[in-house]
């Protein structure tokens, strides 16, 4: 007897319900047109990685915990002599989630870590590009209950990415609206 495969839960609820809302609401036909979430880019910017092998080391520790796979050091590409940067210094981590990883990451964002936020209004509208992808900015790593916070040295903030198959922002927007994703409505 096979067994069965685990499915996280927003791609169940993605597959069960929010792609036929979906479907309705932006009037599309097509099954395989209705938008869905590609990816999910994480990035942290470390200034004073070069110096501290320490803090780079710590970061890609913290970014491998918060999202479930290894994270990986990101290097100038060119030398910048005012920032007394070389080409191949350390400047950053990054981690790119895709299918189940990236769905339960995105399920641990909206329902633990998100609310966690201080003063938390709810994220900007102004975050998508023309592409229908959502950029947004976290200014404490701590907010993610996989991060110590006894074993943080200095809090680092992070960039997300989530890359969407839409076409434009209205099509993104509805989206993550349906993942219950906590954005201000469109201007």
């Amino acid at each position: 007897m096979a067994e069965k495969k685990y499915i996280p839960r927003l791609r169940h609820e993605y597959k069960s319900s929010i792609a036929s809302k979906l479907s309705s609401d932006l009037d599309i036909a097509n099954s395989m047109s209705i938008p869905r979430v590609l990816k999910i880019s994480i990035n942290m910017g470390l200034g004073d990685a070069k110096e501290n092998k320490n803090n780079l080391k710590q970061a890609v520790e913290e970014l491998t915990n918060i999202a479930g796979q290894q994270a990986v050091i990101t290097r100038s590409r060119k030398a910048i002599s005012n920032f007394k940067l070389r080409e191949g210094d350390p400047v950053g981590v990054k981690v790119t989630l895709r299918g189940d990883r990236m769905y339960e990451f995105f399920d641990r964002l909206i329902s633990v870590a998100i609310p966690r936020i201080r003063d938390f209004r709810g994220l900007p509208s102004n975050g998508f590009d023309k592409f229908g992808n959502y950029n947004f900015g976290i200014t404490e790593q701590i907010v993610f209950p996989e991060i110590d916070y006894d074993k943080v040295s200095s809090i680092r903030g992070m960039n997300l990415t989530i890359v969407t198959s839409a076409k434009n922002t209205k099509e993104a927007h509805s989206l993550l609206k349906g993942f219950g994703f906590p954005i201000k409505d469109l201007d």
